[in-house]
């Protein structure tokens, strides 16, 4: 059986790293909205040049657009033993038109990543990314250190400003925090404090991911 996998969480909430690290332990890709748009744009394919097209003009790009780009990517042969959603479904009509593309096919698990605002905006804060490849530092990394990735400089998002910062939560608490509305009654979605180490989330991850797989496959 696959593993079909969806991490919810706020911005900070670490929910990127602990995608990557389980999709690696597990072998299956993680496939996050801008990895999906890259691609597509790379790709030329007909949905790429109509999303290159809405960013090369400023604007965000549509459900229906997201929607495409996720069904072609998805159709993958790399995503057919399963794979980690990060960054989709962002509205509850994405996640209609997800349940649509796999229905029948494997569970769909949901992992809802939990951290107190009050820690978002410390980790948000002084959080570095690369300037060269734009991978997150991990937390509490030294402003003077190297990029993990690449050996790239490290400097602070600019999108990580303390007003932009509760900003983005005030946006994420309007707009996406109806996911977990939507998937909290079913029997394969679950919570995980985000607040701990991250070895300890990583291991309690695992553990809610299991525990909703043997529900998902008695089903």
């Amino acid at each position: 059986m696959g593993l079909n996998l969806i991490m919810l969480g706020p911005p900070g909430a670490g929910k990127g790293t602990q995608a990557e690290r389980f999709a690696r332990a597990r072998g299956i890709p993680r496939i996050s909205t801008g990895d999906m748009l890259r691609e597509a744009v790379k790709a030329g394919t007909s949905v790429g040049l109509r999303a290159k097209a809405i960013m090369e003009s400023g604007a965000l790009v549509s459900d229906d657009v997201i929607i495409e780009i996720v069904r072609e990517r998805l159709a993958n042969k790399d995503a057919a033993a399963g794979f980690v959603l990060d960054g989709f479904p962002r509205t509850v009509a994405q996640a209609q038109a997800l349940d649509a593309m796999i229905n029948g096919g494997d569970p769909l698990i949901v992992v809802d990543i939990v951290v107190p605002e009050v820690e978002l905006v410390r980790r948000l804060g002084s959080r570095m990314v690369c300037k060269d490849c734009g991978t997150n530092a991990n937390a509490g990394t030294s402003p003077d250190s190297a990029c993990q990735r690449c050996g790239g400089r490290l400097e602070q998002r600019a999108d990580d400003d303390v007003s932009v910062v509760r900003e983005r939560l005030k946006v994420y608490h309007r707009s996406t925090e109806p996911l977990v509305e939507y998937y909290r009654t079913r029997p394969t979605f679950r919570t995980v404090d985000g607040a701990q180490p991250q070895d300890q989330v990583a291991a309690d991850l695992a553990a809610a991911i299991e525990s909703a797989g043997r529900v998902g496959a008695s089903r």
